[in-house]
């Protein structure tokens, strides 16, 4: 297995944040002041409601060495241009689901998209400032696996450009989006080859097979 990169440390934060994150998880919408609402972040799960994250918490848990170390070990780091496959929770939309605190309140507080934290983990916290459906930043997959936690496969665009792109790229047949088992099922088995492999301590290169393997065998049939 590759060697883990070291945390980032651009992403440092004063020292009050954990505990003022802590008081802001235990306040109530009408609770939040103002300008921390204006930086608020809305995370959906593979549900219709969205998650309402303060962006210190993301800050808190960013500076915090044991969240992030909890979150690379959940993760299958490999060459830039290769996806990293996610090898926890998984949603129902098939993107990885990362616990980073248990937090109070209703809809998993504190459980957030495992590509989201990847992707703020490295270019920094994005500022969210609601859920318009269109206008509003969104992180959307370079490489249509929607299993895939690595930053250089990530990028910020809007939910328009990403239904667009879904709606043109699902048509390949032979494209990560057109797998048979869905993209829940895509991700899993994706998972669970990696695991198999490390599980028997094999090469980065036989595990690379069993990914390859793992992808190909969703992938529909074709009279040619």
């Amino acid at each position: 297995m590759s060697k883990r990169p070291a945390p980032p440390t651009d992403l440092a934060v004063p020292s009050r944040a954990g505990a003022r994150a802590e008081q802001l998880s235990l306040l109530g919408p009408g609770d939040i002041k103002p300008e921390v609402v204006a930086a608020v972040q809305l995370s959906l799960l593979g549900h219709p409601v969205p998650v309402r994250l303060p962006a210190e918490l993301w800050h808190s848990w960013f500076a915090t060495p044991a969240v992030v170390a909890r979150f690379e070990a959940k993760r299958y780091i490999r060459r830039d241009e290769q996806c990293w496959p996610w090898l926890g929770a998984v949603s129902d939309t098939g993107h990885g689901s990362f616990r980073a605190a248990s937090l109070p309140g209703a809809s998993r507080r504190g459980t957030v998209p495992a590509h989201l934290f990847a992707y703020q983990l490295v270019h920094g916290v994005i500022p969210r400032l609601g859920w318009s459906g269109a206008e509003d930043p969104v992180v959307c997959h370079r490489c249509d696996s929607h299993g895939c936690v690595s930053p250089h496969h990530l990028r910020l665009g809007t939910a328009a450009e990403n239904r667009s792109e879904w709606a043109y790229r699902h048509r390949d047949p032979a494209g990560p989006l057109a797998d048979v088992r869905g993209p829940a099922g895509r991700t899993r088995a994706i998972a669970r080859a990696v695991r198999i492999g490390m599980a028997r301590g094999e090469s980065t290169g036989l595990i690379d097979d069993r990914v390859r393997a793992a992808e190909l065998d969703g992938l529909p049939l074709t009279l040619w």
